[in-house]
């Protein structure tokens, strides 16, 4: 990430990232285009590996195994409810995740 870029980031909070570590999130994006229209959603679930201001929050996706980098945000990611919650976007099943995360990605005009 620029520094730029993490210049507009709150400061790391290092006692909820080391929480974070070895828990399971569901994430949730929404895709916009340029004119402001629906362009695509995904969810998928991944475990944090680590956190850090440098490369964001850093998932194992449950799927594949690949890591995902999502912003280091972390007043965005919010304890989860118990239960089972059914992916859109594939169909799978997780059980229990710790937290729950959605973000908007906007293209530039």
């Amino acid at each position: 990430m620029s520094d730029e870029f993490n210049a507009a980031l709150p400061p790391l909070d290092d006692a909820k990232a080391e929480q974070m570590i070895g828990k399971v999130v569901l994430v949730g994006i929404t895709r916009y285009g340029g004119d402001g229209q629906i362009q695509g959603r995904q969810q998928y679930s991944g475990t944090v590996l680590r956190i850090s201001a440098e490369e964001g929050v850093v998932l194992a996706d449950e799927a594949d195994g690949h890591e995902r980098y999502l912003p280091p945000m972390l007043d965005q990611y919010l304890p989860a409810e118990p239960g089972e919650y059914r992916l859109r976007t594939g169909g799978s099943i997780v059980v229990d995740p710790d937290y729950l995360t959605t973000w908007d990605l906007h293209a530039q005009q």
